[in-house]
């Protein structure tokens, strides 16, 4: 069983009571909470690192996008973005 460590690290005050503020708000300690954001932290930088290694590897292979393909993409989630609003909108119409 892996024993918990103590850690200690600067923080401003304020940020102290706004954990506190969290933590008391769904009945957890401050503990609870930092745990929490570093368990989601470390998963967000690893899923980061993962994908700059599958983007170098792809680079290397010379599996590489051109801008106008970018911006090609970016404006397919706009509109794609837009399209859901656009329902979301209507269902709440529907409902009202």
């Amino acid at each position: 069983m892996n024993t918990p460590r103590t850690i200690s690290f600067r923080i401003a005050p304020e940020k102290v009571a706004q954990l506190d503020l969290l933590a008391k708000a769904i009945d957890r300690d401050r503990s609870y909470l930092l745990n929490q954001a570093v368990e989601g932290y470390i998963n967000e930088q690893r899923r980061f690192a993962a994908l700059v290694k599958e983007g170098l590897e792809a680079s290397r292979k010379g599996e590489l996008i051109d801008d106008e393909e970018v911006g090609r993409m970016i404006d397919s989630w706009v509109t794609e973005k837009v399209t859901e609003k656009k329902l979301e909108r209507r269902k709440v119409r529907a409902t009202a």
